[in-house]
């Protein structure tokens, strides 16, 4: 299977070699080298900044039926491009090509909500007395810098792009160095739309250089960031000196309280999946197991069960169910994590250790009784690792849910109605799953609170983050 070549696209140009540093981007399953990533130098981001000022010029006086052809348009080429996209994300970032196919439906889903959101950007008309009117706009905020992670290398910059070229903004992307194929994929398709190719540029490079010289510049006007919460604390103290408005899709830590009034097989066959969905690589992924007492130990012995039977292998095999974690890193903190909870008492019962003798493989783990000093209980895991503990009654396990200062995503299984409008108001967290694992919806906003960020992606909340909310007042 052939790795595409790899390039930098400033107003639509594919840009490499030039003496450039380079970054080798590496199969998670194999640990072998893919290609060698050009790494952007100031004159490139420079001429980045300058292309996106030109192409908000362009694209904020673009009709919406214009903006909406274009996501359409996109959306139709990723769905014809799917299996090469989808087999490129996988080689590069590890998870399954199921999931990763999935990835590029999701994003054409977006593409084609925020099409026809472009047709819904209404402002109000106040009542005002004879002689005066007032009216409220919303207006595309300008040049937007752009960061996403890894760990969705297909759906996170589906976002970072989707919602600005539906407000008419231009967007600079700074996606993830192991990645890029998948990022120049999506940017390629709403190009070959038609989007002009001075709204939207892809660079790539050292991240804490570039992300200091592009928020630096008064041309970027917004800061959108998926990522950990500590790289998100120091770009929002970046974001300040220029006082941009900021999107924070930051991390978690999911809680997830299972009632003995609920379904739990059902319960167990979806938490599982959710749990090595991309290997736990996922920033709403359940991973502190809340479970009321009187059914702890069936809880505990049939997600144990299941996650025996995991098949873990790469990606793009028929039948595996979980594929490596992303890069070395991953597999030495999940090590560190496990040997701390387990020395301080916790019980393993399955999993713990690497597999194979190549990539970055590491099994389906569960731990039981975990103190609450340990790390694991405190620090997002961000691997497939589950950590289950026995709670009394139901006031406890929601003074263990909002205990950590994230708030991303919680979930909660029961039968009880009454229940889940108490949780419903009780959990803190942006996004509640009450007896389902999806969290994530086009139609819906995607977003934290607390320590997990601010502002929403997806929605029409997506598009009007992008967007800045001005007052008219008149004298006629």
């Amino acid at each position: 299977m052939t790795y595409p070549q790899l390039y930098m696209i400033i107003n639509g140009e594919k840009v490499s070699g030039g003496g450039r540093k380079t970054f080798t981007v590496v199969n998670p399953a194999t640990g072998e080298p893919l290609g060698e990533l050009p790494l952007a130098d100031p004159a490139d981001l420079d001429r980045a900044l300058e292309v996106a000022e030109q192409g908000f010029a362009i694209w904020r006086k673009a009709p919406a039926a214009q903006r909406a052809a274009v996501l359409q348009g996109a959306a139709r080429l990723l769905l014809e491009r799917a299996d090469d996209i989808a087999r490129n994300a996988t080689m590069e970032e590890g998870k399954t090509f199921t999931e990763a196919k999935g990835e590029v439906g999701m994003v054409a889903g977006l593409f084609n909500f925020y099409a026809g959101e472009c047709q819904r950007l209404y402002g109000r008309v106040l009542v005002r007395p004879e002689g005066q009117r007032a009216t409220v706009t919303h207006e595309p905020v300008g040049v937007i810098a752009a960061f996403a992670p890894w760990n969705f290398p297909i759906a996170n910059p589906g976002r970072k792009l989707g919602a600005p070229i539906a407000a008419g903004c231009s967007v600079i992307l700074k996606c993830a160095e192991e990645t890029p194929a998948s990022a120049l994929a999506v940017l390629q398709a709403l190009l070959d739309a038609g989007l002009p190719p001075q709204v939207a540029q892809a660079v790539y490079g050292v991240p804490d250089e570039v992300s200091r010289h592009l928020l630096a510049s008064p041309i970027v006007r917004k800061l959108s960031f998926t990522g950990s919460t500590v790289v998100g604390k120091h770009l929002v103290k970046l974001a300040a000196d220029n006082m941009l408005r900021t999107t924070m899709e930051l991390g978690g830590h999911g809680p997830v309280l299972v009632f003995g009034d609920s379904d739990l097989d059902r319960a167990l066959d979806t938490l599982v999946a959710s749990k090595t969905r991309n290997c736990g690589q996922v920033c709403v992924s359940p991973t502190r197991y809340i479970v009321e007492e009187n059914v702890f130990e069936r809880f505990r012995d049939g997600f144990t069960e299941r996650m025996k039977a995991v098949k873990v292998g790469n990606g793009l095999e028929d039948g595996v169910q979980m594929g490596p974690m992303a890069n070395p890193r991953r597999p030495d903190a999940m090590e560190r994590l496990v040997a701390d909870a387990v020395q301080r008492g916790a019980r393993l019962h399955t999993g713990g250790e690497r597999l194979g003798n190549q990539g970055f493989f590491y099994a389906p783990t569960v731990l039981s009784e975990i103190p609450l000093d340990a790390q694991a209980m405190n620090e997002e895991p961000f691997g497939p690792i589950a950590l289950i503990t026995p709670y009394k009654g139901e006031d406890a396990m929601i003074a263990e849910a909002n205990r950590l200062p994230y708030g991303l995503a919680a979930y909660a299984w029961t039968g009880s109605e009454q229940r889940k409008q108490r949780l419903s108001h009780d959990l803190e967290s942006g996004m509640i799953a009450l007896n389902t694992g999806m969290v994530a919806a086009a139609d819906a906003p995607f977003g934290g609170v607390r320590w997990s960020g601010h502002g929403a992606e997806d929605g029409p909340e997506g598009v009007l983050a992008c967007m800045v909310t001005r007052a008219i007042h008149e004298g006629i």
